[in-house]
């Protein structure tokens, strides 16, 4: 391709893999653009079945996780192995997605490099470095660095701007996330979802942070259980992380309970499928909070705060915290009502119409001098 420019994908974990599939995607459909993928491994036997389900494969990988490393530890692996690559590809554009620690090294490496960094789903903000855990820093600090931000929210944007960003380099595109979801799950070979008693509420949980471990898991496990014995006909579905340290504390908590179905991780189809299946999603994660609003299922949010505001102000998701007694009343004050929906919003996402990869694609066209349209 003559007069291609090379644009460098950089992904590590599983959820940055559904985030820039759609991005991926839509570069390769224009012509201009020679995209590569580099996968850090920070999710490394997570990665490749997950981009697999998009057609996707990495053409460049690191190999950076060893046992028991510290952040710092990693961030330093990461820009090793980083630096020498980017000499070596010398790309036109490096793109990464949120808030991961693969994301931070990869905007400071390309800065090293004076290589031009654009930062999917950029903007997101807590307001307190400590939470999430490194996680805000991390997007503050690819926000200094960036020369393109793809923000998913016009909240997202004025987070920016109030920090000095130029208007001109932020861009409200929606998230990416919506392009994946609603492609996967209008598919027909989508699989079953879990089964349950006829008639029985299904409550799909993930919990996952640094800030939902020790106490506070243990908090919201007893808030499961007290659920489990008041609604018999409640189902909750629980697919597990991998930390053991997760595992140690719930399998106690939950595993003799015969609705409370602890399962292992499952793929982004199983989860799509879940998704659909469910009356209520109670989680930490920042995805499933823009997930699950777009297929209509209300999200009681187990953190503090988040980084999307947006869903909480429209009515598509409520803070609960990981008290016990907090989640317990949300959550059966939800059981309890007769309305549709249980008084949560329902209608279109603040996250867009599923384009956010081909305005991206297009932004990062203009960006460098390219015919934007080509290939739309």
């Amino acid at each position: 391709m003559n007069g291609a420019r090379h644009i460098l994908c950089v992904l590590g974990t599983r959820p940055e893999a559904v985030k820039m599939a759609p991005v991926i995607t839509a570069l390769r459909a224009r012509p201009w653009a020679r995209v590569s993928v580099l996968s850090t491994g920070q999710h490394r036997d997570m990665i490749g079945p997950m981009l697999g389900i998009f057609g996707i494969t990495p053409d460049l990988r690191l190999d950076v996780m060893r046992p028991g490393q510290s952040l710092s530890e990693l961030t330093a692996r990461l820009l090793q192995g980083l630096d020498p690559l980017l000499a070596r590809e010398a790309p036109d554009l490096v793109l990464a997605q949120g808030d991961t620690t693969t994301v931070l090294a990869t905007a400071m490496a390309s800065f090293h490099r004076r290589i031009p960094f654009g930062h999917v789903e950029a903007g997101l903000r807590t307001g307190d470095m400590a939470y999430p855990f490194p996680e805000e820093f991390n997007r503050v600090a690819a926000a200094r660095i960036a020369a393109l931000h793809f923000a998913p929210s016009a909240g997202a944007r004025d987070n920016l701007l109030r920090e000095g960003i130029a208007p001109g380099r932020v861009h409200v595109t929606g998230n990416t996330v919506m392009d994946a979801l609603l492609d996967v799950a209008a598919r027909p070979d989508l699989p079953p979802g879990h089964p349950v008693a006829p008639g029985a509420r299904m409550i799909l949980l993930t919990i996952h942070r640094r800030e939902n471990t020790g106490a506070a898991l243990e908090g919201i496990c007893r808030a499961i259980a007290a659920l489990h014995e008041r609604f018999a006909d409640v189902e909750f579905v629980y697919p597990m992380h991998p930390n053991p340290e997760l595992r140690a504390v719930v399998r106690p908590l939950l595993g003799r309970l015969s609705r409370v179905h602890l399962i292992e991780a499952v793929d982004y189809t199983r989860m799509a499928a879940l998704l659909k299946q469910c009356t209520l999603v109670l989680t930490d994660s920042g995805g499933l909070q823009e997930e699950a609003p777009a297929l209509g299922k209300p999200v009681f949010v187990l953190r503090a705060e988040t980084e999307r505001p947006e869903l909480v102000e429209a009515g598509f998701a409520r803070l609960v915290g990981h008290e016990p007694d907090v989640i317990i009343a949300a959550v059966a004050g939800f059981l309890d009502d007769p309305r549709p929906g249980g008084g949560f919003a329902r209608g279109a996402s603040p996250y867009g119409d599923g384009r956010a990869g081909a305005r991206i694609a297009d932004l990062c066209g203009a960006f460098l001098g390219m015919d934007a349209s080509a290939g739309a």
